[in-house]
């Protein structure tokens, strides 16, 4: 065994409980070495299968399987489990609640109890909203009661346009601390040091030349180069697939930062922002990194399902066509994107179906392993970027439909600068099929289908002066295909009695209620929106909003009828308690509690512990 190895912990990362059924439950977690692995749930007669990616020489990424051999798993009720590694049990007391010897999950069955959040920023200075939802979730099991039975994660679980300066130089350790396997180099006239990269990285991402571009346009008569990456904040925009790996280990395991050094990272540059944007992030990961042994208990005692948005790839991710071309046509812009798309596959998506159909690439992406372990990644694009089952259905009570608005864009192919839809007519007519002769449902959707009207009225202006990335337009009712069309399915007589839209995505939370404004069908649509876990939008902007929102579309404002949804009926829920409003910027992550299938109870649990409760009956 290397000195390197020696020193790393057995178990780098999880266990994290994924997606789990009554004919099996996905665990995933890492090793620093090779390892014949297996899964026990106790008291139940089972055997479990093992996938192993190797990802570096200390770094394996297991995916254990566990099936019944007999009855089914049974439902509802609190199930420990055991570790074992080359037929050693792995001690998971400390991941465990309330003193027991091992962590615990619930297969959910009839849903009345959810966590579900997005947008979790390492470095921004709100608390990580994952921590207090594990000390609740200790709470409750501590009153013999099982907690929450899911836990929903709806975009931007990591942000690899948005980098801290020290985050990038820790990435770098960990990639050699664990011997990462690199992609082979591509063609960017990036620094040799990392220290030079520092805040600088923007400089070097690909452009298209001011030559190219339309004489319609600003651009050209500026001669300004047009960036292909359109985040404001990519000053360290992660581009290796090596660095995607790292920064997951260091969003989700404790134990990565044990190998780390960030207490003594500096900034070596001469620039004096610099400096203190590097101290200020630094301070802020520091907390980060304390808390992250809280969050894996979490992961480690619910089952855990996800879905990406943009910055788990890169901001504004497929949201014209025009960009999207952008990418293809430049092979070094579209291998930053496809390595954030495999580094989501590996650490997200193949636990949100057990590996059913996300399986399937396992082989592909082992071939592009070279003999000298560099990742020949470009023959694996292919079939990662064929691949068309990124959104995925739970067959609980009520259903859960998780909806990819990603990779199914409706592109407007008259202006390819307009934005995209969020799903094409495709996706939006098998989620009609997936809607129908159900009672009840709950679809998550990254992004809010039911908005603020003032702000998505504000983000139409700049969509008008051609500014669809500056304002980030990724709200539904941008395009009009796919906002008709989903409009159109909710108001159809066969579709559910109640729905609810749990969202993400703006860094603000709120609770509206939507009916239709005419028909006897009484179908109301609860659009639950919670984020960010560690990301806040400015406050004082976010009241203006707020006021303004409440002055230009109130319940008899004539603007109404001039939006898209002028035959929904929506309204808006305040918050419980002194200062009512109706948008709430405190980073959160929010606690749904359903009875026989109707939301009750709708609050936010914060990062620095206070809760906020919505009013479910105030109109």
């Amino acid at each position: 065994m290397s000195t390197h190895a020696a020193q790393l912990p057995i178990l780098l990362m999880g266990p994290m409980v994924r997606r789990a059924e009554q004919t099996g439950v996905c665990i995933v977690f890492a090793t620093s070495k090779p390892a014949q692995c297996q899964i026990n749930i106790l008291n139940t007669q089972s055997v479990s299968e093992q996938q192993t990616i190797a990802l570096g020489e200390r770094l394996f990424l297991h995916y254990v399987v566990i099936k019944p051999t007999n009855a089914p798993f049974v439902l509802d009720t609190l199930l420990a489990y055991q570790l074992l590694i080359d037929g050693n049990e792995i001690d998971l007391s400390a991941w465990a609640y309330n003193n027991h010897s091992a962590p615990a999950f619930v297969i959910p069955n009839t849903l009345n109890s959810i966590l579900h959040g997005s947008c979790r920023n390492a470095h921004h200075p709100a608390k990580d909203s994952l921590v207090t939802a594990s000390q609740w979730q200790s709470t409750q099991r501590s009153q013999n009661t099982p907690g929450a039975q899911l836990l929903l994660l709806s975009g931007d679980q990591v942000y690899a346009d948005d980098v801290a300066g020290p985050m990038l130089l820790v990435i770098h350790q960990l990639i050699e601390k664990l011997g990462i396997y690199k992609e082979q180099p591509m063609a960017l006239p990036l620094p040799e040091q990392l220290n030079e990269q520092l805040y600088n990285r923007h400089h070097f991402l690909p452009k298209t030349p001011w030559q190219k571009r339309s004489k319609l346009g600003v651009g050209y008569w500026l001669k300004k180069d047009e960036p292909h990456f359109s985040s404001v904040k990519a000053f360290n925009h992660l581009i290796h697939f090596e660095e995607y790996v790292a920064l997951y280990l260091l969003n989700l395991s404790a134990a990565a930062w044990q190998c780390v050094d960030l207490q003594n990272s500096q900034y070596t540059g001469q620039n004096q922002e610099h400096q203190r944007i590097f101290n200020a992030e630094k301070s802020a990961l520091l907390g980060y990194s304390k808390g992250l042994s809280e969050v894996e208990r979490l992961f480690a005692n619910v089952s855990t399902l996800m879905i990406f948005d943009d910055h788990d790839v890169t901001d504004d991710w497929n949201l014209t066509a025009g960009w999207e071309q952008a990418i293809n046509q430049n092979p070094s812009s579209k291998r930053i994107v496809n390595n954030g798309l495999i580094s989501y596959w590996l650490f997200q998506g193949m636990g949100n179906d057990a590996l059913a159909k996300t399986g399937a690439l396992i082989t592909p992406f082992k071939q592009s392993l070279s003999a000298k372990n560099v990742w020949q990644l470009k023959a694996f694009d292919k079939p990662l970027n064929e691949f068309n089952h990124w959104h995925y259905e739970l067959t609980t009570i009520p259903k859960v439909v998780v909806l990819d608005t990603r990779t199914h864009r409706w592109r407007n192919e008259s202006n390819f600068n307009e934005p995209s839809g969020l799903l094409d007519w495709e996706r939006l007519t098998e989620l009609e099929e997936s809607l129908l002769s159900h009672d009840k449902v709950i679809i998550v959707s990254p992004a809010p289908v039911f908005g603020v009207k003032s702000i998505e009225a504000i983000q139409a202006a700049f969509n008008i002066c051609g500014q669809p990335l500056m304002v980030d337009v990724e709200n539904w009712m941008a395009h009009e295909g796919s906002a008709k069309k989903l409009l159109d399915t909710f108001r159809r007589t066969d579709t559910p009695n109640e729905t609810l839209i749990l969202s993400g995505d703006v860094h603000y939370s709120f609770c509206f209620s939507v009916q239709k404004r005419f028909g006897d069908h009484p179908n109301r649509i609860w659009q639950l929106t919670a984020s960010g876990i560690k990301n806040e939008f400015p406050r004082k902007l976010i009241n203006i909003l707020d006021k303004l929102d409440s002055i230009l579309y109130g319940p008899k404002s004539p603007l109404n009828f001039f939006t898209k949804r002028w035959h929904m009926e929506v309204d808006k829920h305040q918050t419980v308690g002194e200062g009512q409003k109706y948008l709430v910027s405190d980073s959160a992550i929010s606690l749904i509690t359903l009875k026989q299938g109707d939301l009750s109870q709708y609050q936010l649990i914060h990062g620095d512990g206070h809760t906020t409760e919505f009013d479910l009956e105030h109109k």
